[in-house]
């Protein structure tokens, strides 16, 4: 029934996106608008709570908990693991916005700041922080965490309604939790093609730089087609092999064009940039989680902030699905310290050298306004074009991003077909064929329907019923991440005493045992 209904919903999305396109903008535009005046303080409230009861997990008195018991180990090493998070979560994204919505903020900077000024180009840098930091691996690593612990420690289906069972009891199986798997499967479907527009779009682009390949609605369904033959081949090979090797080639790729351009930038500006934005973002970081701006009426914050926040609650089930299959093993510590803050460092990190060139080229070498203005897409190969070896360059970019594509693309399809099944395990083949077209067919729409705002709009909408399944999910974890730290000092303790009773005998359980031997 989940598969279904879910996959109808989607065609019947794809469908009313692709043949009334000029409709489906309109209808949109005026959901996204009357949501966000009324509920948008959610978003903030909610991602901030998630943030604060992840780092109370890692340094708290239940972070020495393991996913899959007290015996398990882990089934891929730390590297690898990384990799696969870092490539599943945010990959594509970071490539699409890492030097582009530095320079956005520079030129309409938060906080009535002016414009194309030094304030501004530190907020710049400082939100870009924000949004791509703690907060978005914060709602992944909730979810996450929880598919893990339900699947592997209570013997779970692999399902987000199986995350209710502590709040909704029995019924958690019945039409409330159809109905949450539903919305979880739609939620990310749409959030994952988003994702993939953005990629089309940024391909598109690279593509005309190198080779002077034609652009166009056109040539952006070309691509999508290409990246579908290339994700389903590595998603029917499985986790073990394709998406582990692809994650992998990701993280090398990512870090050879980090250091390339590290290296022909302004390096020790860029170092300054890091710093700098790093300390202001940390002695921020409370303001920025909950300004809201009701007195300026400014749009900035739903433009930004918000869209970002609901597009990664849009993501935190395929994302959380997909974390929690590689991380049995794993301690909670080391999980929230593995799905947080190492991804986030090196989100910061490409942040500072991609948007801290974007910006030194502003201020020092070119303007790159009419270039912004063109599309977020092309002013990644725009910075490349005052550097040293350029084509190099762009052409290691448009690999990196197409290996993201495909990598972002067959963990959806996996996930998908997991979560739209009511067995856990692997699910058939022929179920991750029809979500490997659903994604593709819903991206190549929601293009046709408005490019990059039908997208951005239609991601804020989906997530909005998860904001509000995120609490759930946290009193839930609270609840049975309690109740497994009671059962484990109970055993524990009993242990102890059965161990005390073995060797001093039935008489004398306390105490230190006596000397072996005594002088006197």
């Amino acid at each position: 029934m989940v598969f279904r209904i879910s996959f109808l919903l989607i065609a019947l999305l794809a469908a009313a996106a692709g043949l009334a396109p000029s409709r489906f903008a309109a209808m949109v535009d005026a959901l996204l608008g009357g949501m966000l005046a009324n509920t948008g303080w959610l978003y903030l409230l909610v991602v901030f709570a998630t943030l604060l009861f992840m780092l109370y997990l890692a340094f708290g008195s239940l972070g020495e908990l393991r996913i899959g018991g007290e015996d398990a180990e882990p089934q891929f090493a730390v590297g690898s693991w990384l990799a696969m998070l870092f490539a599943a979560g945010m990959g594509i994204g970071l490539v699409f916005w890492g030097a582009a919505e530095p320079l956005s903020h520079y030129f309409n900077p938060p906080e009535a700041l002016e414009p194309a000024s030094m304030p501004a180009a530190r907020a710049a840098m400082r939100y870009s922080f924000f949004h791509w930091g703690l907060h978005p691996w914060a709602i992944y690593a909730l979810v996450g965490l929880a598919m893990a612990w339900f699947q592997y420690n209570r013997r779970g289906r692999g399902q987000l309604s199986d995350l209710l069972q502590p709040v909704l009891g029995r019924h958690h199986r019945g039409w409330a939790g159809r109905c949450v798997d539903i919305a979880a499967v739609v939620a990310t479907a749409i959030g994952v093609a988003t994702t993939l527009g953005f990629g089309a779009l940024q391909i598109v682009a690279g593509l005309r730089t190198v080779f002077g390949t034609p652009t166009g609605t056109g040539m952006q369904l070309a691509v999508i087609g290409m990246a579908f033959v290339l994700y389903m081949v590595s998603s029917l090979s499985g986790v073990e092999r394709g998406i582990k090797w692809l994650s992998s080639a990701n993280l090398a790729l990512a870090g050879l064009l980090l250091l390339a351009v590290l290296a022909l930038g302004p390096t020790a500006f860029l170092f300054d940039v890091f710093t700098n934005a790093l300390g202001g973002y940390l002695d921020n970081l409370v303001g920025m989680s909950l300004r809201m701006s009701p007195f300026s009426g400014s749009a900035w914050v739903s433009e930004w902030t918000i869209f970002y926040w609901a597009w990664w609650i849009s993501w935190a089930p395929f994302v959380g699905t997909f974390i929690a299959r590689v991380s049995y093993g794993r301690t909670i510590r080391e999980f929230v310290v593995g799905t947080v803050l190492a991804p986030s460092l090196l989100g910061f990190a490409w942040f500072a050298v991609f948007g801290g060139l974007a910006l030194w080229q502003q201020l020092f070498v070119a303007d790159l306004q009419p270039v912004l203005e063109s599309g977020y897409e092309n002013v990644l190969f725009a910075l490349f074009g005052h550097l040293p070896g350029s084509t190099a360059l762009s052409a290691v970019a448009v690999a990196l991003l197409v290996v993201f594509f495909v990598t972002s693309a067959d963990s959806a399809v996996l996930v998908l077909a997991s979560m739209s099944s009511d067995k856990a395990g692997d699910p058939p083949p022929l179920r991750r064929i029809a979500w490997g077209v659903a994604i593709a067919v819903v991206a190549a729409a929601l293009l046709l329907a408005g490019g990059l705002d039908a997208l951005q709009g239609l991601v804020t909408i989906s997530a909005l019923p998860f904001a509000l399944l995120l609490v759930l999910v946290i009193l839930a974890m609270q609840r049975t991440l309690a109740h497994a730290r009671k059962v484990r000092r109970r055993r524990a303790q009993m242990l102890r005493h059965a161990l005390e009773h073995w060797v001093y005998g039935p008489h004398r359980t306390r105490g230190p045992a006596p000397p072996p031997y005594s002088s006197e």
